[in-house]
């Protein structure tokens, strides 16, 4: 199977719920009753029951879940010298609950010497057949740069960067670090994910990035620093990105169509591929798809992992047609709009209606794609 056949026109974003004894393992390590060697084994052992789950669902780009982190981006950012987290006091606020997630910050310059997450790629590369490819998420640049120049975090972050230039040149070099040394470990499908172009959108979401921010200079920055990690990777290498809107325990953090940010993110991102949110109204209607560029393709996420109730398969067709006013149908995809757990606590749905929703994205993407 050709590694640059990504997107698939089955697509899932990457997380999965975790299973019940996984999250009571990764507690009990938490509270010092097993040991890390311990963890790592029912981690082993979720992602393998995990990844035979995927191939007989016919997913063909398979990830471990995400079950060896307990967010979607922060762990990412923990391998990395100079950051430091702990356990939240506030959370942050999303639509009618607090994401209890890890206070993150900077205690010194950003650099990266052996990544974990290079670790867990190899466990998945290593299951692999003639039918899937291994598929490694990680968070965008621009997400990890925006976690250090938020009003909370940003005196600390002057402390060792002056400007936001030497800030966005070290993270945009350690993510070459590690693209490379994923491509090294046989890596050839990395997918950013990027709630910063879906919080840029939304009412008011300037002002995260302090007082003196303005919304040209703010998506400039996003966009440099993603395309700066990206400069110089190999060519057989597929980076793609999904832009979120958050998904916490189903709630979401951000409402806003892409017309604001769709000429510099369609136009101008060097990724292959954009995953796209197109579950509900918050995310507005499909024309500012026109603005994506030369050959990029689109995966729409038009099945929510946020509720339970099945879509009309109907009326999803009818969308993917309507999108395919502004991009042709050859360059769509479908997937659902995002993961289905994010962060360890998962969204409210079981792992059964996890698997239906999945069998409603294929059953689409066949007949539609034939």
């Amino acid at each position: 199977m050709s590694k640059q056949h990504t997107p698939f026109r089955f697509e899932t974003v990457g997380s999965f719920l975790r299973p019940d004894y996984l999250k009571k393992a990764r507690l009990d390590f938490e509270n010092g009753k097993i040991t890390k060697e311990e963890l790592t084994a029912v981690e082993d052992k979720a992602i393998l029951d995990l990844v035979a789950k995927q191939k007989k669902a016919g997913i063909k780009a398979i990830t471990d879940g995400e079950f060896r982190r307990a967010t979607w981006h922060l762990d990412f950012m923990w391998g990395f010298n100079g950051v430091e987290h702990k356990k939240t006091e506030n959370g942050v606020a999303f639509h009618g609950e607090q994401a209890l997630i890890d206070d993150t910050w900077l205690s010194g310059e950003i650099s990266v010497d052996s990544h974990p997450f290079v670790e867990h790629y190899k466990f998945v590369k290593a299951l692999e057949d003639e039918n899937t490819v291994a598929k490694q998420t990680i968070p965008a640049p621009a997400q990890f740069f925006q976690q250090f120049i938020i009003p909370a975090n940003i005196e600390t972050t002057r402390k060792f960067y002056s400007t936001d230039e030497e800030l966005i040149n070290d993270i945009a070099n350690g993510y070459k670090k590690v693209i490379k040394d994923l491509y090294d470990a046989g890596c050839r499908n990395i997918q950013f994910d990027d709630c910063t172009w879906g919080v840029l959108v939304a009412e008011g979401s300037v002002n995260r990035y302090g007082e003196d921010a303005d919304f040209k200079s703010i998506s400039e920055k996003l966009l440099k620093v993603n395309n700066l990690a990206i400069e110089g990777k190999p060519d057989d290498l597929v980076i793609n990105t999904h832009v979120c809107r958050g998904n916490y325990h189903s709630a979401y953090f951000s409402s806003g169509a892409y017309d604001p940010v769709a000429e510099k993110l369609f136009g101008e991102e060097n990724v292959n591929a954009y995953y796209l949110e197109f579950d509900d109204e918050r995310s507005g209607g499909f024309e500012p798809l026109k603005y994506v560029s030369g050959d990029k393709k689109v995966v729409l996420g038009l099945i929510t992992t946020k509720s339970p109730v099945l879509e009309d398969k109907q009326t999803v067709i009818n969308r993917i047609h309507e999108a395919a006013k502004y991009i042709p149908l050859d360059r769509l995809y479908l997937s659902p709009q995002c993961g289905f757990a994010s962060c360890e606590i998962g969204n409210k749905l079981t792992e059964e209606e996890q698997w239906a929703k999945l069998a409603l994205v294929k059953e689409i993407a066949e007949e539609v794609w034939k």
